[in-house]
């Protein structure tokens, strides 16, 4: 969407884009943001995308590179934030970051695109796990969230420095996906207010149980970019037409029209296989790179696309590329055509 001047002022994208235009001018319940949106547009550009994976990895780049004054996410990576536990033998402290420090030691989750969930759950943490210190300096002295049953008393020193270490022990273990006992404990606290008819604080936990979930699903998604795979990927574009995308971590190298209506998948099956090595062979033995802020959007379109049901995809070995050992990427190749073919809308094959 473009204003007067010419200046592209919104980025979006829509199934049904006669609709999703015409929501805009006719709609008037629409927040006084999106009514100035539609004060200040004059004209719109199009782009047709095959897939609805390549639109929204589309939206995601142009928003990166333009930045809309209406767009408000995905605009400025160094918001990102990020949880840190830093290495410190007495007294590790549990804290949330714009720019880590990536010193020796360090246990570092993120980047999380929302602040204000990440400090929720952060919040909840350390209220479940009485760590949520008033004292940040621990003087020796008690401090007052002590005295509300907020803190084990580790500010005082003594014997409560070593509980709380065990229990951010266990706070790394909930963060790396290991041990889910913190976010059970919570569970069953908002079970039993709710049981009593404390219907805030069974909210309140309900709330804190939702965020930390969140980055329990970001740290997946940022540890399955990470591993950096070679990805095949098929989706019907129609009955006759389907679309290879093959993704190296969180590129896209290459993006082909096939056609699949046809009784014998002998030839469809070749031209994958041929493809998929010509790609990837060029990318072999490349170490893995540590998703930044700038790539975890990308990170979670591939994520969720993959997760969804609107392809069928395998993850291409790179012992599969090598030259003698091609009945391995036969086989999975033959058993994607197969899954994406059940899967895939009826057609004549059927």
């Amino acid at each position: 969407m473009k204003d007067g001047l010419g200046h592209i002022i919104y980025v979006g994208k829509a199934k049904q884009l006669k609709r999703r235009v015409k929501s805009y001018f006719h709609s008037k319940s629409h927040s006084p943001k999106v009514k100035q949106l539609v004060r200040n547009i004059k004209d719109l550009d199009i782009i047709l995308t095959d897939t609805e994976f390549e639109a929204f990895m589309l939206e995601c780049k142009l928003i990166k590179e333009i930045k809309p004054m209406y767009n408000r996410k995905m605009k400025n990576p160094q918001a990102y934030t990020y949880i840190v536990i830093e290495a410190d033998d007495k007294m590790r402290s549990l804290e949330i970051t714009y720019d880590p420090a990536d010193q020796k030691g360090n246990h570092i989750w993120g980047p999380y695109t929302s602040r204000s969930t990440v400090e929720r759950a952060v919040q909840g943490i350390k209220e479940s796990s009485k760590i949520l210190c008033s004292n940040p300096s621990f003087k020796n002295s008690l401090c007052l969230n002590h005295s509300l049953g907020l803190c084990i008393g580790m500010c005082a020193g003594g014997e409560a420095i070593v509980q709380y270490n065990t229990i951010i022990d266990r706070v790394i273990a909930l963060l790396n996906g290991t041990d889910s006992s913190i976010l059970e404990d919570m569970e069953q606290r908002m079970t039993e207010a709710a049981q009593n008819y404390d219907f805030e604080t069974a909210a309140k936990y309900r709330d804190y149980i939702g965020a930390i979930s969140f980055l329990i699903h970001k740290e997946k998604v940022i540890e399955f970019a990470e591993e950096n795979q070679n990805i095949a990927i098929l989706e019907a574009m129609n009955e006759q037409t389907l679309k290879l995308i093959l993704l190296k971590g969180n590129r896209i190298l290459s993006h082909t029209k096939l056609e699949y209506d046809q009784p014998d998948i002998t030839h469809l099956q070749a031209v994958i296989t041929s493809a998929i090595m010509d790609t990837f062979c060029g990318e072999l033995n490349q170490a893995p790179a540590a998703i930044t802020r700038h790539e975890i959007d990308e990170a979670q379109i591939i994520y969720s696309y993959l997760k969804s049901s609107s392809c069928s995809y395998i993850i291409v070995q790179e012992d599969w590329l090598a030259t003698d050992n091609h009945s391995r990427l036969d086989t999975a190749v033959d058993e994607l055509l197969r899954i994406f073919l059940n899967a895939a809308p009826s057609h004549s094959y059927n």
